[in-house]
């Protein structure tokens, strides 16, 4: 064999050899590529399917985007894969609310895409976004009962003597309705807001504590929960402890202890605050939130828990058709829900605010008023869906910390309602909750200032309430 041919023999074996080394890597790059990824069939059931453990999927960074509710008869099956077709989870289920599941879209995509997908689906009813939702800060001849509380004579709401720039008289009538009953701490009412500082000295004998025979709160989804106070829905924990303040002024309203030598008077001396907690320390939360705790409350009532009034300070222009489901679920719970009508000086009846004027029965939407009888500047007000108004602008209750503030908005006035509520109850406690709202909303002195401003037109009357002198 010559010199030329044995060259050209070893350079045809050099390029046969890196033939087949390229060949062996495409191969490689094929088996890790389907290693990787398993293209399924297409059916009405699989698409594509990850293997988490060799995809580098980012895990979801914030709370459930949508809120969808499925037609009746959809299996649970069914709902699993339809979520994992459309790589999200159902991260919980509302069991208040047939049908109705928090989803957490994988991709962190944006909540209207993520909801209109779902409405297209025909085993939906319907879906939309967990939107954010904000706090609204913004006598004398007649048997009654004074309680020795310090600050008493600062709380104008309760007693109105006409000082700076008050109206003598423009009061809820509290003292006449103590000298029939004080509160009970039979009667629990839900305050749902940024949770409640429950160590406060003010506060602390009137929280709400899981009874012991009462079995801890369980939820399919998020697991057994330590309720012991309460609910922190942010955090699916049972410390709703508040960070806000806001929760907590709300909670000494409603029931700071009366009688006790220490700070203020609620407008109950004796009752139960069950604290909430779905507003965050900067006052913002969202409706799945909103949505978990109510259905903790339902929860709670179906288990034997006596919580019979959800005050709620908050609110939103963005109607939510699965808030409404979980409040009219709370309605056939019997549980009264007490609203903020809004604080943007609106006429609700021309521009609704939520969950104020939602269409369900055991929904009274509040009003604030001025020490002057006058309704405050920036109330909402409206002759059909507004229902009643209170006490709301320069109001003290407790705060952080053993402290105690005023602050003003139709957040203040709303507990003042939901206290008169609970009033009612620890003198009639088999109330139910239609015959409860009636005896609310007819208990009011009429006030000219809320003429073709409210249903009413009058400011509530704790003394004629619970049939006081």
């Amino acid at each position: 064999m010559n010199r030329n041919n044995l060259a050209l023999q070893i350079a045809l074996a050099l390029v046969l050899v890196l033939i087949a080394a390229f060949a062996g890597q495409v191969r490689k790059w094929q088996n890790n590529w389907r290693s990787a990824t398993r293209i399924m069939p297409v059916t009405s059931e699989k698409v594509a399917e990850f293997d988490r453990e060799e995809v580098d999927v980012p895990p979801s960074d914030g709370p459930p985007e949508v809120l969808v509710k499925f037609r009746e008869g959809v299996s649970e099956e069914t709902v699993k894969a339809i979520t994992a077709k459309l790589h999200d989870r159902v991260e919980d289920e509302i069991e208040a609310v047939a049908g109705l599941a928090a989803i957490d879209d994988l991709d962190n995509r944006e909540a209207e895409l993520i909801a209109s997908e779902y409405r297209r689906l025909p085993e939906v009813e319907y879906a939309e976004p967990s939107f954010e939702i904000s706090l609204e800060h913004g006598g004398g001849g007649f048997k009654h009962l004074h309680p020795n509380d310090p600050r008493f004579g600062d709380q104008w709401a309760l007693a109105n003597y006409g000082r700076d720039g008050g109206k003598d008289g423009a009061d809820i009538s509290a003292m006449r309705a103590w000298s029939t009953t004080t509160g009970s701490d039979e009667v629990v009412v839900a305050v749902l807001d940024s949770g409640v500082d429950y160590t406060h000295r003010d506060l602390v004998n009137n929280i709400w504590v899981r009874p012991v025979q009462i079995k801890q709160y369980e939820d399919r989804e998020i697991g057994a929960i330590e309720d012991t106070s309460g609910y922190n829905a942010i955090e699916n924990s049972g410390d709703p402890m508040d960070e806000n303040g806001h929760g907590t002024h709300c909670a000494g309203i409603i029931g700071a202890e009366g009688g006790n030598e220490i700070g203020i008077s609620g407008v109950n001396w004796k009752v139960k605050i069950m604290p909430l907690k779905f507003m965050n320390k900067n006052g913002f939360g969202n409706t799945k939130d909103a949505i978990e705790a109510i259905n903790y409350v339902i929860n709670r009532k179906r288990a034997g828990v006596n919580v019979r009034v959800i005050s709620a300070s908050w609110g939103s222009t963005v109607r939510s058709k699965a808030l409404e489901d979980v409040i009219r679920k709370a309605y056939e719970a019997d549980i009264l829900f007490v609203a903020a009508s809004g604080n943007a000086s609106a006429n609700t009846d021309q521009s609704p605010h939520y969950p104020s004027s939602y269409p369900v029965a055991n929904v009274i939407s509040v009003a604030a008023l001025k020490r002057d009888d006058q309704l405050a500047s920036f109330s909402n007000y409206g002759a059909k869906s507004v229902h009643v108004a209170a006490p709301g602008a320069g109001i003290l209750s407790t705060w952080l910390d053993d402290e105690y503030e005023e602050r003003s908005g139709t957040s203040m006035a709303t507990p003042v309602v939901a206290g008169v509520a609970a009033l009612i109850l620890s003198k009639r406690p088999k109330l139910g909750v239609d015959e409860l709202r009636s005896i609310l909303l007819k208990s009011v002195d009429k006030v000219p200032a809320l003429t073709g401003k409210t249903v009413t037109g009058g400011r509530i009357n704790a003394a004629k309430a619970v049939g006081g002198s």
